[in-house]
């Protein structure tokens, strides 16, 4: 078994109000995918961006290499090797392509690798290259969120957080975001993903864990998950 990268432990997290998260704990191994699935509401983006440093937990534990960097602010948990690309993608739509990508390296001291960072980025997304000169905010849904992508993966984190990818986009656009997704695993990096599209996330992951009102219900492989009753009504669509 690979060693463990992140785990959470009775985490319990206020957003406003509400207690968003009400002592979840899970563990994302080295090289894992790991899903995060659930209906609206449940919890999901309030978990990663307790972890990515946007918010503070109120009690628990978020052990990254054996540390405990709960409570740390997020710059810090992005020197540390987690990068999180966020709901609604929040690219700088101001700053050219470029410029946002240069933004996702903005702790790095280390220019030559860097520069091949960024040549390896334009690589996978060609796209981002021939416009990498535009303005971030008149580019599509789809390459905005390349561009996130791109950006968190400028940081060279040791974990990837990624929160709804597919949302708002069009289904062959969507396909491309997970082949992208896949072959950033495959090449090693470690994903902790939240998805809407449950069956795409639990296909694409190693393992998951079920989601609901600030709970984690269930947890399982991801291959198991697909075919458990309870979840294939509930979050697959199916009688």
């Amino acid at each position: 078994m690979k060693p463990t990268l992140l785990k959470l432990k009775d985490l319990h997290t206020d957003y406003g109000p509400i207690e968003a998260l009400k002592g979840i704990s899970l563990e994302v191994r080295e090289g894992e995918i790991v899903a995060l699935i659930g209906a609206n509401g449940a919890g999901k983006s309030t978990a990663l961006m307790t972890i990515s440093g946007a918010l503070a937990p109120r009690h628990g534990r978020i052990e990254f290499l054996n540390e405990n960097i709960a409570g740390l602010p997020a710059h810090e948990i992005v020197g540390k090797g987690i990068s999180h690309v966020p709901e609604g993608r929040r690219i700088f739509p101001r700053l050219t392509v470029r410029e946002n990508l240069e933004m996702g390296a903005f702790l790095r001291r280390d220019r030559r690798e860097f520069e091949s960072d960024l040549a390896a980025t334009f690589e996978r997304f060609p796209i981002l290259k021939e416009r990498q000169a535009q303005l971030g905010g008149t580019l599509s849904g789809g390459e905005q969120q390349m561009l996130a992508i791109g950006r968190a993966l400028m940081a060279r984190p040791k974990l990837l957080l990624m929160d709804e990818p597919s949302l708002g986009l069009a289904p062959i656009v969507v396909s491309k975001i997970f082949e992208i997704i896949r072959e950033i695993n495959r090449l090693g990096k470690t994903i902790l993903l939240v998805e809407q599209n449950a069956r795409a996330a639990l296909s694409l992951a190693h393992r998951g864990y079920v989601m609901e009102t600030g709970r984690i219900i269930m947890d399982d492989e991801a291959k198991a998950l697909l075919l458990n009753p309870r979840v294939r009504e509930a979050y697959l669509g199916e009688a």
